[in-house]
């Protein structure tokens, strides 16, 4: 009689229970990286949904911790993402022992003192053409904050170029930002981006530059930024960036659809702000334009790049001197002229045209 095949040991109900709350936290990570970086670029779900051939439900499980997507779906919604696949797993892969022993120490840094430790780090490993942003501006920020309305008055106050980089995309890819991302795809517009940034700041030794909010989604074209100028976010509270936006009559980046509701919109645009804030907490200074008229946020900016202008050499730019690419131009006032422009509170609601137009 042959014998009995031993019974598989079954593991205790414990050690199931454990692997089962371990396999739920680890998706709850996946679904919150997914949905901080949607955020981050300030894409609906649908948007998301459509751009990795996703079902719009399924991918809300995912967000939830609900989803236990392939490596197929998940690599899908990485690339939609412009992100490697391995950026949504909360475990770091393999790395060296020196790099770790960076990463524990770091784990170890309150979170309130990251963002000054980076910018030692940075100063750290900045290129030599570092140097050389004491005479370039940018004003980085949410749509609505009042980017673009400062800047031309900052370029206009000092005779400098304004720039947008937006509209130095548009003109290199010959089609309208909304379009060129239905076209192409956000990846495509972030590498536009980065190419127009480059030559930008190549080509002009002073200039007022704004761009879109999210620029902070590509890091390399972000931290090529802030070496290359004085970087400033551009702030606001979230109602006052919403009352803004539905001035100009665009929701972007918040909800699409008009019947969401306010409400909808408004938890879009929290979101998005919450996902970057901490990389908009990388630039050199911070203005906060919330309850201030324009002449007043105008003269809290004038204080924050005064420091700058006086530490650099005069700027061939500062009268006028050549205009490049995007460049809006400059007015016939100087640095030394007193702002005697009376400005409103729609002036941060831009309406006046298509240069007008911040993007996300």
């Amino acid at each position: 009689m042959p014998s009995a095949k031993p019974k598989a040991r079954q593991k205790p109900a414990s050690a199931l229970l454990n692997a089962s709350a371990s396999v739920a936290t680890f998706l709850a990570a996946i679904g919150r990286e997914v949905r901080r970086n949607r955020a981050k670029r300030g894409m609906t779900r649908r948007q998301l949904a459509q751009a990795s051939e996703t079902s719009e439900r399924y991918l809300a499980q995912i967000e939830s911790g609900a989803g236990n997507p392939s490596a197929s779906v998940l690599r899908a919604i990485a690339q939609a993402l412009d992100l490697p696949a391995s950026a949504l797993l909360p475990e770091a892969g393999a790395r060296t022992a020196a790099l770790g022993g960076i990463l524990d120490l770091l784990a170890q840094v309150p979170e309130g003192e990251l963002p000054e430790l980076t910018k030692l780090i940075e100063a750290r490993v900045a290129l030599p053409g570092s140097a050389d942003r004491a005479r370039r501006v940018a004003l980085v920020g949410l749509r609505g904050a009042g980017k673009s309305t400062l800047g031309r008055m900052l370029a206009q106050h000092l005779g400098w170029p304004f720039i947008e980089l937006d509209r130095v995309v548009e003109e290199d890819y010959g089609a309208s930002i909304p379009d060129l991302i239905e076209m192409a795809g956000t990846a495509t517009f972030r590498r536009q981006e980065r190419s127009a940034l480059d030559r930008i700041v190549t080509a002009h030794q002073a200039a007022i530059i704004t761009t879109a909010g999210g620029i902070v989604s590509n890091p390399e074209t972000y931290a090529l930024l802030l070496r290359r100028a004085h970087t400033i976010w551009i702030q606001a509270r979230p109602e006052d960036h919403m009352s803004r936006v539905m001035a100009q009559g665009d929701f972007r980046p918040m909800a699409q659809n008009r019947e969401a509701g306010s409400q909808t919109a408004m938890a879009d645009l929290v979101a998005i702000l919450e996902a970057r804030r901490a990389d908009y907490a990388r630039a050199e200074a911070e203005l906060d334009t919330a309850g201030d008229a324009v002449e007043q946020s105008f003269a809290k900016l004038l204080r924050i790049v005064t420091p700058w202008l006086d530490a650099a050499s005069p700027s061939p730019r500062l009268r006028g001197e050549g205009r490049d690419e995007g460049a809006s131009p400059p007015g016939s006032e100087s640095r030394q002229r007193p702002l005697t422009r009376r400005a409103s509170r729609d002036d941060f609601s831009p309406r006046a045209g298509r240069g007008e137009t911040e993007r996300s």
